[in-house]
């Protein structure tokens, strides 16, 4: 076997899969060839037998769009994805997807379709192995020692996300991050030089991290830089690759016709004739499976590490328990219990507040029930009260501190947090205001398309912040948030219901939560322990009129205002049942026959809420009608704003009768 045969394989791999598919990335898979050797081979530490073993080494492809250099490196390492999976690829339902997220049941860590965010996801992961680790590891038995390691290419450091979570690492001494940017000066519109002439070294020195530049195409060079990176315990390291994108291609080689087509018959039989490789599609000979299967090799690693749990147990029996719940994802023990009591004590004191104080009364219970909750916000943590009694601030200084201060990154932070949860043992909750959401809303996009149980905390949630006007003022968002699968929108009315949207939130176990919360006050509501335990079916009759003319639905602050009109309307012998709705997600998700007792869609229907109406409709009836705002906010007092958009007891009492009288 030839020295460069192993690494040829991984090229030709990915070149016969792309070509059969007549779709994909073959150019930086040919490129990176070598650089994934070096660290396969020498570096990385995991387990094809036991893919989720805990302190494997996390892999992390920003460039997903190189996914079947991954594949190939699964593929041959002996995971369980077989040659006729390889020749799946981008074919519906198959094991290898153009861009395959998130899969570890077949080694995949995460990799990012959108560009960028990889990077962010691999700042989330060193995180938690940094905060695990100060928790949990002793002088004498360290459980949580392992690497992030993390290819990127040129878009990722063209997209503004790299900045927000490069600079974020460098701060907070992430030592055991290691990248490896493949800098082939290609994208998809050709040479970069007409549009992305940074100096990166001098932008990776100035954040603080290792730099190290290699020739990507030379395997000890890069294993030597890998060895230097890991010695670096303070910086995180940029390791900065020379590569020729299409690595072998006579004639496409260094072009942009290499990055996202295949190469064509033609071109790639000689490829094969220029690298030397006579075998036939998807034929590896058996001595380079040899060379590169690594379940002996992983399995004795994750056999050490078996054996350090067992002395971390005899040692220390209570962390030990306590690690073991964490990695499993468990809740803790009595917390049913305790939160049912919990409940009950907001439910008889319920004080009138604003429910993003209402969040802050919760997270004082929850975050001591549960430390694995790491909290944060994105520079408003006083005005997002993300600030627990039980939280302290995570630093250098204090690496276990529960409590993250992100800065202006909103979009980072999601994407940090993202990486949090990918990794495990931490439920990470992050907050801006709800308009911000637009630029997070890739990263909360990606948390739900990889049913990662994120929790979005999103404060000032309606034109009822008032003075700083219609850029602050969220119209829209909740129906963006609303309408992406698989991700449960919260706003609740109180302090009662605030606390069952955060029991959703910290137990969801494959859906994000966006908690959504007032900067104005609210008003207490009294409910019965039949009404307390429909709370978390997402919607559910607060008033109930033996035979009502209509049902007035309300979400959040507008809920008092909706059980005011109620009262105006009796006057007039109008009787409408009041809906509290703090979540139309899960409402949605209840079977027909519970939807019917809440709504009585034989009588018509108002909603009251202070936003856009479109996430409405599909419950409604074409003759029902929605309160709502389909303008932009204005600069005025928060009072002002309500009685201007119409959030008023004579606009919902009008409307109701306007209702009743069609």
């Amino acid at each position: 076997m030839h020295q460069s045969d192993p690494i040829n394989a991984l090229r030709f791999l990915s070149i016969d899969a792309v070509q059969k598919a007549n779709s994909g990335h073959p150019g930086m898979p040919m490129g990176m060839a070598e650089i994934a050797t070096a660290l396969w081979k020498n570096h990385l530490k995991h387990n094809p037998l036991n893919p989720t073993w805990f302190n494997r080494d996390r892999f992390v492809l920003s460039n997903g769009h190189g996914s079947m250099l991954l594949y190939s490196l699964l593929h041959l390492t002996g995971y369980p994805l077989s040659i006729d999976d390889i020749k799946d690829f981008r074919q519906l339902k198959s094991k290898t997807p153009g861009h395959p997220e998130y899969d570890l049941d077949t080694g995949i860590e995460t990799t990012t379709g959108p560009l960028g965010q990889g990077i962010g996801n691999a700042v989330g992961m060193a995180i938690s192995e940094k905060i695990m680790a100060a928790e949990f590891n002793k002088e004498d038995i360290k459980p949580i020692d392992h690497y992030t390691y993390v290819f990127l290419g040129d878009g990722c450091l063209m997209e503004g996300v790299s900045h927000e979570a490069c600079s974020f690492a460098s701060t907070h001494n992430l030592g055991k991050l290691i990248c490896f940017y493949d800098q082939n000066g290609i994208s998809i519109d050709g040479e970069i030089e007409n549009w992305f002439t940074d100096d990166s070294v001098k932008r990776f020195d100035g954040y603080g991290w290792q730099t190290i530049c290699v020739d990507g195409h030379n395997v000890e060079e890069i294993n030597e830089a890998i060895v230097k990176a890991k010695n670096e315990t303070n910086k995180p390291s940029m390791i900065f690759c020379k590569t020729i994108i299409g690595f072998g291609s006579p004639n496409k080689s260094g072009t942009a016709d290499v990055h996202g087509a295949p190469l064509g018959d033609e071109e790639i039989e000689k490829t094969r004739n220029a690298l030397d490789w006579q075998y036939p599609p998807f034929e590896v000979p058996e001595n380079i499976y040899e060379f590169w299967n690594s379940k002996d090799s992983g399995n004795e690693v994750n056999t050490s590490w078996d054996e350090i749990i067992e002395n971390y147990q005899e040692k220390y029996p209570d962390d030990s328990m306590e690690l073991h719940r964490r990695i499993k994802g468990e809740m803790p023990k009595n917390f049913e219990e305790n939160f049912g009591m919990f409940l009950e004590e907001c439910n008889l004191s319920n004080p009138s507040m604003a429910t993003r104080k209402a969040s802050k009364a919760c997270l004082d219970f929850f975050v001591k029930e549960m430390p694995e909750l790491i909290g944060g916000s994105a520079d408003l943590t006083p005005s997002n009260n993300t600030f627990s009694a039980s939280s302290s601030t995570f630093s250098n200084e204090n690496p276990s501190g529960n409590h993250i201060n992100y800065g202006v990154r909103e979009f980072g932070m999601s994407a940090i947090m993202n990486g949090m949860v990918l990794h495990g043992g931490i439920k990470p909750y992050g907050a801006t205001f709800l308009v911000f959401t637009d630029y997070a809303r890739n990263a909360v996009r990606l948390s739900a398309l990889m049913g990662l149980p994120n929790i979005f905390v999103y404060t000032h949630d309606s034109v009822a912040l008032g003075e700083d006007g219609p850029t602050h003022q969220p119209i829209e968002h909740m129906v963006t948030l609303r309408s992406t699968p698989n991700l449960n929108n919260w706003r609740p009315a109180d302090l009662v219901e605030t606390a069952v949207a955060w029991k959703n939130a910290v137990s969801s176990t494959k859906t994000p939560t966006c908690l959504i919360f007032s900067r104005q006050g609210t008003s207490p509501i009294n409910r019965t322990s039949d009404q307390l335990n429909d709370i978390k079916m997402g919607g559910y009759l607060l008033k109930v009129n033996d035979s009502p003319d209509l049902t007035i639905i309300a979400s959040g602050s507008e809920l008092q205002l909706a059980l005011d009109a109620s009262i105006e309307l009796e006057n007039d012998s109008i009787n409408a049942n009041v809906v509290s709705m703090p979540s139309l997600d899960i409402f949605l998700e209840q079977s027909k026959e519970f939807q019917n007792t809440i709504i009585d869609s034989s009588k018509p229907v108002l909603v009251v809420e202070c936003g856009h109406p479109n996430s409405w409709y599909k419950i409604l009836n074409r003759s029902d009608k929605v309160i709502g705002i389909e303008s932009f906010g204005e600069s005025a007092p928060g009072n002002v704003l309500l009685e201007h958009f119409g959030f008023t007891i004579e606009n919902v009492v009008g409307t109701a009768k306007s209702l009743i009288n069609d």
